[in-house]
């Protein structure tokens, strides 16, 4: 059963008043952390609206290791999300939020409830840009789909904060980016994911909109090969005919299966390396910068000393040490002046070979050239930023490394979000 520090560490946490309890979960708040709560996780499965309702023993634990784990997945990528930690077998610890009272249903596969309200579209059409939807949070009304019309005039405020026109957007954005994310990290397991559904709060500390409640095996549909007749999600309970002791074991080993599973997609597939080769040291700061980047893609990097003018037998004995163990590695030039190093790399490695050349300002417009015009059968690229040199090497590593992509995928939506805030505020100033 539990270890018995598992159990110690639960008498720790003060609990609360109980802020909301739900079909699967109870929610407390802390007494001695002031703005968190413990999300409790219940032995129970539901389907069509609680309809259906059984006890599953140990479905508690399955559901927060699975929940814990694809949260830890997105914080590691960089996505604001409520979870802060994993407290007990059945318990995690969140920020407090205010929840947005919307379902936001994400799919890559038409299947389900699509096909119903869309007749005429065939099972497995691929939807490529993914296809996001909205339901509202009202069981009395079975959920019903809502436009983002409908949700604008809702107008809803929650910790202070209206949820308009650009929260809207930051959510329907966000919801696509995490699809993408754990769609990517799925196919590691050789399983597709076919659609999922996620709830966004307000961080009553922060403001700020946050991915939160639980992403678990009820979240999703999960198709191994893409095969709908293996799928290991909560559907099979859904679909069966009558719940005997036999169905919910099977329903509980699929279950058990996706949970096992969940935590192989925290671990790397493909760990390559960046190697950045300079001149000379006085180009060290500029290197240093590249691998900073490279460390926020949590790529290791290599700096090393080497002149491909002054001893190109050592450049190329470097060059050996780093072909010869069998990962994956991305070469990083740095040299000023004449770049000798990137083009014999360049024409001596089949790896890919970046120049990142330290431009001057005196003649940094003709010490370029050394870097860009090459004879033939040479393939290096040129990249001028350092920062930009490194997120170049991780979109190639992140092709094979889904860790890697995650990052890059979530960098991405920031940025945006992060335009898309400036704008808001900078209107807001104007008015």
């Amino acid at each position: 059963k539990l270890p018995s520090h598992h159990e110690d560490l639960k008498e720790k946490l003060k609990l609360g008043q109980k802020l909301n309890e739900g079909k699967t979960k109870q929610i407390f708040e802390l007494v001695d952390e002031p703005g968190y709560v413990l999300v409790q996780s219940k032995d129970q499965i539901t389907a069509g609206n609680a309809v259906r309702k059984d006890q599953m023993e140990g479905k508690a634990a399955i559901a927060n290791k699975t929940t814990s784990c694809v949260f830890k997945l997105l914080q590691d990528a960089g996505f604001k999300t409520a979870f802060v930690r994993q407290h007990s077998e059945t318990a995690f610890v969140a920020s407090r939020c205010e929840m947005i009272p919307i379902e936001w249903v994400c799919r890559r596969i038409a299947t389900g409830s699509f096909l119903k309200r869309n007749p005429g579209v065939k099972e497995g059409y691929r939807f490529t840009p993914l296809k996001m939807e909205m339901f509202f949070k009202d069981d009395a009304n079975n959920d019903p789909q809502w436009s983002e019309e409908q949700l604008l005039a809702a107008g809803f405020e929650l910790a202070g904060l209206t949820i308009g026109r650009c929260e809207v957007d930051i959510m329907s954005k966000s919801t696509v980016a995490i699809f993408e994310v754990l769609e990517k990290a799925w196919a590691t397991q050789d399983c597709t994911l076919v659609d999922m559904k996620i709830e966004f709060g307000v961080n009553v500390t922060t403001k700020e909109i946050v991915l939160a409640d639980v992403i678990d095996n009820d979240s999703w549909r999960l198709w191994p090969a893409g095969d709908r007749s293996q799928q290991k999600d909560k559907q099979v309970y859904r679909d069966l005919k009558e719940v005997t002791p036999e169905a919910m074991q099977m329903v509980k080993r699929n279950f058990e299966w996706v949970a096992e599973r969940v935590k192989l997609l925290l671990e790397s597939q493909a760990k390559g390396r960046v190697v950045v080769l300079m001149g000379s040291t006085s180009d060290v700061a500029h290197c240093e910068k590249i691998r900073k980047a490279c460390g926020s893609y949590g790529i290791p990097c290599h700096l090393r000393v080497t002149s491909a003018h002054k001893g190109p037998d050592e450049t190329l004995r470097i060059k050996a040490e780093y072909e010869g163990d069998g990962i994956p590695t991305i070469f990083v030039a740095v040299a000023g002046r004449s770049n000798g190093l990137g083009p014999v790399m360049s024409g001596n490695t089949a790896y890919p070979v970046i120049n990142c050349p330290p431009i001057t300002p005196d003649w940094g417009a003709q010490d370029i050239w050394s870097s860009l015009r090459m004879p033939s059968g040479l393939g290096c690229s040129t990249v001028l930023s350092p920062e930009a040199a490194a997120q170049f090497a991780a979109q190639i590593l992140g092709l094979n490394d889904h860790l890697v992509w995650l990052k890059l995928r979530a960098s991405m939506l920031n940025t945006w979000i992060s335009l898309k805030q400036a704008d808001k505020k900078l209107q807001e100033c104007s008015l």
